[in-house]
């Protein structure tokens, strides 16, 4: 009944549109002895509402990003403890956000619609029990305290306490065929990031926060009198110490206060930045003065890691951190420059790794949702979800995400409800994908190829050397293949075997096929050799019987002698490297490749003050134009790889959510203790382990109804005696396995 009503309620600006341009509501009503109230909000566009001068929610940009012509989130808040007894007042204030401000880099406006708009009811209900709802009373339009405000650019705002009346607002009246929905994920604030360092820089001074984020900045103006202070964002500084900004593109991301009569310390609520580093102006800088905090959206963390190498430790935190950089209403690509996309390449096997640090399965449905709602008629899936940046370019690589993301939510938390909701979205892509653009059982079309590959040079962003770049068609056909067998088990799921004959037939032609145009019976290579086409070749089920281990050896050459063990992979080879190369009894290789510090490796990164990940392997000399420095694509497995070989911590491969585990950890030179933990949906488990001074201890907790196979190197020579919850021990040629059920063990001296 209340979304009936909420529907009525659209008011807008009879302004013409102004990019930019924020708009104050105000309604004032009274009330008397309520027993419970209610508020229902929601908005084309960002809205922030307060109730009395106190904000209503927590949830930063209201109501949350959606493909606004599919459905639009909604709020829901009891709101009793803000109200008063007689008069009260509702302000509200609307932004253009996602809905029609500027957004992309290419200066694009009014992507979904001319000019914001917002609705919102008031539900009181008195101690007898009979409700009112505030609705008809005059909403009045006032004076905009802001003079800019978008995502991108940042805020201007003068804090001068105005609240003229400008006139009332006027019913917006255009069609809504969207759907209301609740909103199941919130951004919200975060972390206090305290001044590290404050520099005094010529007429400037530089906040040092000592960690690239996400977040926004907060102004106490009892600091201040009546200056003008600007406030500018980076995530870098130049080698003067100036701040750098050429990586923000058109992104101006600064804010202007000027400061008055309001003494409320403000917090932008129209925009957020990625940044490290600070510069102010306008006023000298005072402890207090300024604070930031962290953003993201909101989600339990469940998954934390240890262990006792700095360099492979400060990775992991690294990588935290840019997971939670880029959870802002959806997964985006960057926080920092004009363009914070759902990108799907940048997701598709890093969805997977995300899930052991944060329960992110929320945002994630969601997006998928996103993803089908952008998918146009012909059931071409956007590169970007929601397609705010629509991008149908028919490659396999990108759209992928789609289905391994949906494979995430049910291996990770055993809920195959995305698989089930998506299937015949999927099977029409995988349709219409198979008429546009496979030829002869090659899927022939690619849009980015492997992605952010290293470059014979580290000033280019993408290499020019044939001999480095994976033909597109393996890339798509492998991709593709791997779909194939993914629907054949959504299939099963979803209770359409009669599918499952159709993709079978399907994949053994292309297998088929792939292989008589792509691989080198003689070498063993696929295409030019590339350690992406044969690994992907390998880990997808391509390589025909027998040849796996020629094709791994290929890979290892190829690495340790053109590449002397560094990586050479972009964003699709860097999603099976370490997994491919433990599978094949190369951790060391793996380790190498963790741990190297010069170019290309994410230890440079962070020997070159990475706090963060970056974009480009040489984020440093690339073209400014593409060096975020707080990216996350080229994690690939990375997180998977910790958690699963480095901890232990596995589904076993016939079971999902972690009901039942197979524990075999890898235990490379030069790492002698590891310490993880993850809450899956049955529990915590934990997993920690030492081989220092050749003496190896194991201690394992798995929580309630769960199981797992634990093997142990025998060359660690420890004895399992009757411990409690031991349901079987047998030994392999190389491990000694052991059978337990929940509980905690300890295996060693």
């Amino acid at each position: 009944m209340q979304m009936e009503e909420l529907r009525k309620q659209w008011i807008t600006s009879e302004k013409e549109y102004r990019e930019g341009e924020v708009f104050v509501y105000r309604q004032k009503f009274t009330a008397s002895q309520v027993k419970k109230a209610v508020f229902y909000g929601t908005a084309l566009g960002v809205y922030e509402a307060e109730l009395n001068g106190t904000k209503i929610g927590s949830q930063m940009f209201a109501p949350g990003f959606s493909y606004y012509p599919r459905r639009v989130l909604y709020q829901t808040h009891e709101v009793t403890e803000l109200l008063r007894e007689g008069e009260n007042t509702l302000t509200v204030y609307l932004g253009q956000g996602w809905y029609c401000g500027r957004f992309l880099c290419e200066n694009q406006t009014q992507i979904y619609g001319e000019q914001p708009a917002v609705a919102w009811i008031l539900e009181l209900e008195d101690a007898a029990g009979s409700r009112r709802i505030v609705s008809d009373e005059t909403v009045e339009e006032l004076e905009s305290p802001y003079e800019y405000a978008g995502e991108y650019d940042g805020e201007i705002y003068f804090a001068d306490g105005r609240e003229n009346v400008t006139g009332h607002a006027s019913a917006y009246t255009k069609e809504a065929p969207f759907a209301l929905e609740p909103t199941l994920t919130e951004v919200r604030l975060q972390d206090e990031m305290p001044v590290r360092e404050a520099t005094v820089h010529g007429d400037v001074t530089i906040l040092d926060f000592g960690q690239n984020f996400a977040g926004i900045v907060e102004i106490d103006p009892s600091f201040l009198k009546n200056e003008t202070i600007t406030i500018r964002h980076g995530e870098i500084l130049n080698a003067d110490g100036s701040l750098y900004t050429a990586n923000l593109r058109k992104a101006k991301a600064t804010i202007v206060y000027h400061a008055g009569a309001e003494k409320k310390k403000y917090r932008p609520r129209f925009t957020y930045m990625g940044f490290r580093y600070m510069e102010l102006s306008g006023a000298a800088y005072q402890p207090g003065m300024i604070r930031a905090y962290a953003l993201h959206t909101e989600m339990k963390r469940t998954g934390y890691f240890s262990c006792e190498n700095p360099l492979v430790q400060k990775l992991y935190e690294n990588q935290v951190w840019g997971q939670k950089s880029n959870y802002v209403e959806v997964p985006t690509d960057c926080p920092q420059r004009d363009e914070r996309l759902g990108w799907l390449g940048d997701r598709a096997t890093g969805a997977y790794g995300e899930a052991f640090i944060f329960n992110n399965a929320q945002l994630y449905n969601k997006w998928l949702q996103d993803i089908e709602d952008s998918m146009s008629p012909e059931g071409s899936i956007s590169d970007v979800s929601p397609n705010y940046w629509t991008i149908y370019a028919d490659d396999v690589t990108w759209p992928s995400a789609f289905f391994y993301v949906a494979d995430m939510l049910y291996r990770q938390f055993g809920d195959d409800s995305a698989i089930r909701a998506h299937y015949p979205a999927m099977k029409r892509w995988m349709a219409h994908m198979e008429e546009a653009t496979m030829k002869d059982y090659i899927m022939t079309k690619d849009q980015y190829g492997d992605w952010c590959m290293p470059p014979e040079s580290q000033e280019l962003i993408h290499s020019k050397d044939p001999a480095r770049k994976t033909d597109g068609a393996i890339l798509s056909t492998t991709v593709y293949y791997d779909l194939l067998n993914k629907m054949i088990g959504f299939a099963r799921i979803c209770g359409q075997d009669a599918d499952i004959s159709g993709y079978e037939s399907l994949a053994a032609k292309i297998k088929a096929a792939y292989n008589a145009k792509f691989f080198n019976k003689e070498t063993a290579e696929y295409g030019n050799n590339t350690v992406t086409a044969n690994i992907l070749s390998l880990r997808l089920g391509l390589v025909p019987e027998g040849y796996e281990g020629k094709v791994f050896s290929n890979i290892v050459k190829k690495t340790e002698e053109d590449f002397n063990g560094h990586v050479s992979t972009g964003v699709l080879g860097i999603q099976h490297l370490m997994r491919g190369l433990t599978e094949y009894g190369r951790v060391d290789m793996a380790y190498k490749i963790l741990t190297n510090e010069t170019y290309p490796s994410w230890g440079y990164m962070i020997k070159n003050g990475a706090t963060t990940i970056w974009e480009l392997w040489n984020g440093d000399t690339a073209d400014p134009a593409m060096n975020s420095a707080n990216h996350v694509m080229l994690l690939g497995d990375l997180l998977i790889w910790y958690y699963e070989d480095l901890a232990g911590i596995k589904c076993a491969p016939d079971a999902v959510g972690f009901k039942k585990l197979v524990m075999e950890p890898v235990f490379p030179d030069g790492l002698d203790e590891v310490s993880a933990s993850y809450g899956s949906v049955y529990g915590e488990i934990k997993s920690a382990w030492t081989k220092k001074g050749g003496d190896f201890s194991w201690d394992i907790t798995l929580p309630g109804n769960t199981s797992a196979i634990v093997r142990i190197p025998k060359k660690y020579n420890v004895t399992v005696g009757n411990l409690p919850g031991v349901r079987r021990v047998s030994a392999t040629e190389g491990y000694m396995e052991v059978e337990i059920g929940s509980g905690s063990y300890h295996f060693g001296k």
